[in-house]
């Protein structure tokens, strides 16, 4: 957590003893009325320096998807595969179909980032936070604190409306986030008094996001686009990336809107199993406005160089460390703990041999496959130039940021005699790093969220700091060509004279150093949403999004989507693979009921048209 956001913590009144109980954990608890605290309502939000102590908590409500338990699992489609011993990782139980596995008690061992241990908001903890239990949470703070903004008197405008913008902004992300998990939900936009009973309607996911739509665009209104040109963001200047702007709730708005657009998203609300095109202009109109303030220099995003691009996920630093995402990254959660980067999440993809766990993660070999040649092209294209004899060179740049394979070096330093025979990835058939049980068991290791020095000889994984982001600007670029594709209906297609589907796509590609889309990609709709498909495959792998992403589309449920390989080889004399073949390892369990979480059946009980999702 940054300076600026440190400071509004000492405040005498503190967010988490006021008009909230912290040991809420279902929804009912959620709605119930809070007791009187010991400090007055008109002391707390009576001046802009209280209220904003009052609205900090919020921060600490956004979970780290990466570290909420020591067995933690973000990636939930078709982009890992855990070893034979991680049967109880959050991924394997999902491609066995057991999706009641996210509801399981959360914190410490448990393996589920989802559920956590109640909504903990400690600002210094990252371990036990979930997302069900924060996001309701947090919804009923934005709505206690919108219920007494009148109280807020001894402030001057712009203080009253980065107030209001921050409270409207993570309402509706975090309505965002469930729904995105969850499916339609009630929407709760004031405080409920707990002597009622409940009858709020459950909506239907469209509903909800036009509501979580239409909070994110108040509040866009009224956030500023840079801290730093603030009077009130002016004492803590420089300080003020993690703050929530005016670019961060339009980008949200614009992935709420272009989520309802999608085909499942569509097909529950019309029948028709394609892009509503409407909402896909209006969420293009929301990125539109997302990319224009980063253009004329109002807001602080911008795309880090590729020399940089591992700075979207990781630093490396002894003493103070450096918040790992900025200028690039929208909004993450904050930096609850530098040393669970280590333990919780390095962890899982260095193999014990090198001082991780059993229990890790490797890339599929069928999602490696995405990443395509330095050309642009996937690798099944005649004129990719991909060589299944030297299948690793000339790859599209990403691909060396993101995957370990065959022969690359794992440890740099002097090592002992029992170190020394993990110093390069054996990663062949019988290779010492290619097991089942306790290393890869794709042929590949995952590269992206670790260094070359993440072991136990070097030990770089002291000094490094992890943060997944929730959204980056590459990925408003992507998302912004998926709308204007699919609202104006060709990849030649703008918005407002913009950028078009073809040249955002291009954007991101261009950092990497790969070629521009090639025009047997540009030809047709379908043939180029199709190469947008693998883009955002590439340069958003194990971000945690395919999953959604895969579902969004309908795709999930098909063939090629389902099913999880490993690539297996011999190490010739050269040192390049021969004999290599694919292998499916796992078919992922995938039927229209897993499109949504089951709801926990403790929320679903608690009146009768609350709901369970179908099929649960």
């Amino acid at each position: 957590m940054n300076k600026s956001m440190k400071s509004y913590k000492k405040i005498i009144f503190s967010a988490g003893l006021l008009f909230l109980v912290l040991g809420m954990v279902s929804c009912k608890k959620y709605l119930d009325k809070s007791p009187e605290a010991s400090i007055s309502e008109q002391d707390v939000f009576i001046n802009f320096r209280n209220f904003q102590g009052f609205t900090e908590e919020l921060y600490s409500c956004i979970p780290d998807m990466s570290k909420a338990t020591w067995n933690n699992e973000w990636n939930f489609g078709d982009d890992v595969l855990s070893t034979s011993v991680a049967n109880y990782r959050l991924n394997m139980e999902f491609d066995n179909g057991n999706y009641w596995a996210w509801n399981n008690g959360g914190g410490g061992w448990a393996n589920s980032w989802l559920d956590g241990a109640g909504p903990q908001t400690n600002p210094n903890e990252a371990h036990g936070k979930g997302l069900w239990p924060l996001a309701w949470y947090a919804i009923r703070k934005a709505n206690v604190g919108l219920a007494n903004l009148d109280k807020l008197v001894d402030a001057t405008q712009e203080e009253k409306d980065i107030v209001k913008g921050q409270l409207l902004f993570f309402r509706g992300f975090f309505y965002f986030e469930l729904m995105s998990f969850w499916g339609g939900l009630p929407y709760i936009d004031k405080v409920l008094p707990s002597n009622e009973p409940l009858t709020l309607p459950r909506l239907s996911y469209r509903e909800t996001a036009l509501r979580a739509a239409k909070d994110l665009e108040d509040a866009a209104a009224l956030l500023p686009a840079n801290w730093d040109n603030t009077t009130v963001g002016a004492a803590t200047k420089g300080n003020n990336n993690q703050r929530i702007t005016k670019s961060v709730a339009l980008g949200f708005k614009g992935k709420d809107l272009l989520y309802a657009a999608s085909p499942m998203m569509n097909q529950e609300a019309t029948g028709n199993a394609t892009y509503d095109a409407e909402l896909c202009k209006q969420a293009a109109d929301a990125f539109y406005r997302t990319l224009k303030l980063s253009d004329d220099g109002s807001a602080i995003y911008k795309l880090l160089p590729f020399t940089n691009y591992s700075e979207n996920w990781y630093t490396i630093s002894s003493g103070q460390n450096k918040v790992p995402g900025y200028p690039e990254t929208l909004l993450a959660p904050p930096v609850y703990t530098n040393w669970e980067s280590r333990w919780s999440l390095v962890n899982m993809f260095i193999p014990p041999q090198l001082g991780g766990e059993a229990a890790i993660s490797s890339p599929a070999a069928n999602y490696v496959n995405y990443f395509g040649m330095a050309n642009g092209l996937p690798l099944d294209d005649p004129n990719s130039g991909y060589n299944i004899a030297d299948p690793w060179s000339n790859r599209d740049p990403r691909f060396y940021k993101c995957i370990t394979y065959d022969g690359q070096q794992m440890i740099q330093g002097s090592a002992p005699a029992n170190k020394e025979p993990y110093r390069f990835a054996n990663l062949y058939n019988g290779g010492n790093l290619r097991r089942d049980n306790d290393a890869s068991r794709t042929g590949y290791l995952l590269r992206k969220f670790v260094t070359n020095k993440c072991n136990d000889v070097d030990n770089e994984w002291n000094n490094i700091s992890i943060i997944i982001p929730y959204l980056r600007l590459a990925d408003v670029y992507l998302m912004y060509a998926e709308a204007v594709l699919n609202g104006y209906g060709t990849p030649q297609s703008s918005h407002n004279g913009y950028l078009t589907a073809e040249q955002a796509v291009n954007k991101v590609r261009e950092r990497a150093g790969v070629s521009n889309v090639d025009a047997k990609f540009t030809s047709s709709k379908e043939a180029f949403m199709g190469e947008l498909i693998r883009e955002r495959a590439v340069e958003l792998a194990f971000e945690g999004l395919r999953w959604h992403d895969l579902r969004r589309w309908n795709l999930a449920g098909e063939k090629k989507y389902k099913e999880k390989t490993a690539v297996d080889f011999d190490r010739g004399a050269n040192g390049k693979p021969v004999n290599l073949r694919e292998r499916v390892v796992i078919t992922r369990v995938f039927e229209k009921k897993h499109n949504w979480l089951p709801l926990p059946l403790s929320q679903v009980n608690l009146y009768p048209s609350f709901g369970q999702n179908p099929g649960w």
